[in-house]
């Protein structure tokens, strides 16, 4: 029986694991990632690990048949180029990901797949995740920054420039200081990513008078936070070194991400909503705000529409890059 490799490529490390026809991964790596030594280094790095996971896999007896990539990065899927990226990986755009991986391991190019690494976050979930025998469904994921996905009968809509899936790029009603447009990563402003990602929360904190004292992270704002509602609200969100500035935080971050995930289910009309990322993770104090507001924003006929964490945790990318190549 022929199994394949799923990766996946972040900007600060890359896993990878032979997996089975039925989705299970059976044996997995970690390697960080050469972020800062350009394409063909990381193309190097990243053809050392899956063929010392090919290694594994036959000594076990179990043959591998091909390889699929989830990447950071607008992903050209037709050409396995990566098209753009950002500087938490220099010199990633342009780099040839499909030809340069398929080189390097002896495969043709047709056994090598990939896309964007939330595209196959999102299709792990809808194989075998969160979203496991849905029609449709539309994963949103709120962490270093937004990203989304949106997968039609198994496979995830790219777009024709394949820069399908980009949510944390609109406009944001919350994304704004005292009138004026907070500015977002991508070089615009106001969008959703600038109020709604984990770094953002940070700022968003600071902002409403918190001390970077208390809170090193979006982790510390989100720690303070606790204490502030264990406090039941805690003093004035004016002063600084008040924690209930970081619930404040808490709240128009959450309500900026429901928000534009309402809007998008309006939009999309997906049978199933998959909510991923770091800020999922910070339970309640995160989802129950961030749900009311999606609720809020939706039409009437999708008052109902489940809307879930993903279930799948890290593996999800890797699931979702092999099923690229799985038959």
């Amino acid at each position: 029986m022929t199994h394949v490799i799923g990766v996946d490529l972040g900007g600060t490390k890359t896993a990878a694991g032979v997996v089975a026809p039925s989705g299970e991964v059976l044996m997995s790596e970690t390697i960080p990632t050469l972020n800062r030594d350009g394409g063909e280094a990381i193309l190097d790095a990243t053809a050392a690990l899956i063929a010392g996971l090919v290694g594994r896999a036959a000594d076990a007896g179990i043959s591998v048949s091909g390889v699929g990539i989830g990447s950071a990065g607008v992903i050209d899927a037709a050409t396995g180029s990566v098209v753009a990226a950002t500087d938490a990986i220099l010199g990633w755009a342009g780099t040839e990901l499909v030809p340069g991986l398929s080189a390097r391991l002896s495969l043709p190019a047709s056994a090598v797949r990939a896309v964007n690494d939330v595209h196959a976050h999102a299709l792990g979930e809808a194989w075998l995740g969160a979203a496991k025998g849905s029609s449709s469904s539309l994963m949103v994921a709120f962490g270093t920054g937004v990203g989304g996905s949106f997968v039609l009968d198994g496979a995830p809509v790219l777009g024709h420039r394949f820069v399908g899936g980009h949510v944390g790029h609109f406009a944001s009603p919350h994304a704004y200081s005292d009138g004026v447009p907070l500015p977002c990563v991508c070089g615009g402003s106001g969008h959703v990513e600038a109020i709604a990602s984990g770094p953002a929360l940070y700022e968003a904190y600071l902002r409403f008078g918190g001390s970077a004292r208390e809170a090193l992270d979006t982790r510390g704002v989100f720690a303070l936070a606790s204490a502030a509602e264990a406090l039941d609200g805690g003093a004035d969100t004016g002063s600084a070194d008040n924690p209930a500035a970081a619930l404040c935080a808490i709240d128009v971050g959450a309500a900026a991400a429901g928000q534009a995930v309402g809007g998008l289910i309006n939009i999309l009309d997906p049978e199933t909503v998959v909510i991923s990322g770091g800020l999922v993770d910070a339970g309640d104090l995160w989802w129950k705000p961030m749900e009311f507001a999606l609720r809020q924003e939706l039409l009437l006929p999708l008052a109902s529409v489940p809307v879930v964490r993903a279930a799948l945790g890290n593996s999800a990318a890797i699931v979702g890059a092999a099923k690229l190549v799985l038959k």
